[in-house]
């Protein structure tokens, strides 16, 4: 019987990712040619979304990607040159930044992490104090707190609750980054629940649907398989949360690993393996699990079969100001 791969599906990239590769995409293809003043077509702070290859390409294409506005000349703003925000969002502070030096700003905030920005400040204005699960540092939590830092208390693990002093007249809401994993904030906000039993939750998960679906996803996979690959990026928040779920899928059976591409695998982890799962985080183009897909059947793994848990139609449209110039499909 030939050795198996156990494809998750969906996997790779969901609809936010797809907007704010697009929008880069988009701008560049509008500058066909180099510009005399030597500036580049657009500017890029931090990376568009979490994968180093997604970076490269749009780099070798002309983007230019900066930690910090900082960075970016003034005569940039002045020619008018895009400055495109990552899919991750940024604080009200980048935006009075960009505002106060006249930088024509396209923003590119995954709309379900603008989505968290938005109950930040409904919560705030209604008196309440905000307990956030997120990942200290990540792009995306430090936007989030970032929107009102003295009513934002970010909390990684169930671990941190005991540092949360409230008391019941305090109104509580939880919020939580969007690629978090569900079963790792479960004990997060039991634990929260128990010490603040009046702790209010939004009416809808912040958890986005790509993260819930892909994780769904790769807890089956893991079922039939005894190991899994997981393509994604190290600062890829939603990558490593799926490997963790693997992970714990896979239990005491076999191990999971990431790997940026196929070149990362090591072919010990294959010794003994009849089926490997393979599934990507959201930032992931699907031609790096093509090429993990390669590799494997190079080592025997040539029977392919899929594991569909949800078809996945969402799609978010191009910031308003690229609207007119959108391509018929990405490229």
């Amino acid at each position: 019987m030939a050795k198996r791969i156990v494809l998750a599906d969906p996997r790779g990239f969901c609809a936010g990712v797809d907007r704010a590769i697009l929008t880069v995409q988009t701008i560049l293809k509008a500058a066909s040619a180099p510009r005399e003043d030597g500036l580049p077509p657009v500017y890029v702070r931090r990376q568009i979304v979490h994968n180093k290859h997604v970076v490269e390409d749009l780099a070798a294409q002309g983007a230019v990607f900066v930690q910090e506005l900082a960075e970016i000349p003034d005569e940039a703003a002045a020619a008018g040159i895009p400055i495109v925000f990552s899919a991750h969002g940024v604080s009200p502070a980048v935006k009075a930044e960009a505002a106060a030096r006249g930088m024509h700003v396209v923003d590119a905030t995954c709309p379900l992490v603008s989505k968290v920005h938005r109950e930040v400040l409904r919560f705030v204005k209604e008196g309440y104090e905000i307990v956030y699960i997120g990942h200290k540092g990540h792009d995306e939590a430090v936007g989030v707190v970032g929107e009102s830092p003295e009513h934002v208390h970010l909390i990684e693990h169930a671990g941190d609750v005991d540092s949360l002093d409230f008391t019941p007249d305090t109104k509580l809401v939880l919020l939580s980054q969007t690629t978090l994993s569900i079963d790792e904030t479960a004990g997060t906000i039991a634990a929260l629940k128990a010490r603040f039993p009046w702790i209010k939750e939004p009416p809808s998960s912040d958890i986005c649907y790509a993260t819930s679906n892909r994780q769904t996803a790769v807890k089956l996979v893991a079922e039939q398989s005894d190991c899994v690959v997981i393509v994604g990026s190290a600062n890829s928040s939603n990558s490593v949360r799926l490997m963790e779920v693997a992970q714990d899928a896979l239990g005491t059976r076999g191990t999971a690993h990431r790997v940026d591409d196929a070149s990362e695998m090591d072919p010990a982890w294959f010794d003994g393996v009849e089926a490997v799962g393979v599934s990507s985080g959201a930032s992931v183009p699907d031609e790096l699990v093509s090429g993990v897909i390669d590799a494997l059947r190079d080592r025997g793994f040539t029977d392919v079969t899929a594991v569909e848990t949800i078809k996945e139609n969402m799609h978010f449209v191009l910031p308003a100001e690229l609207r007119s110039r959108q391509p018929s499909r990405a490229q």
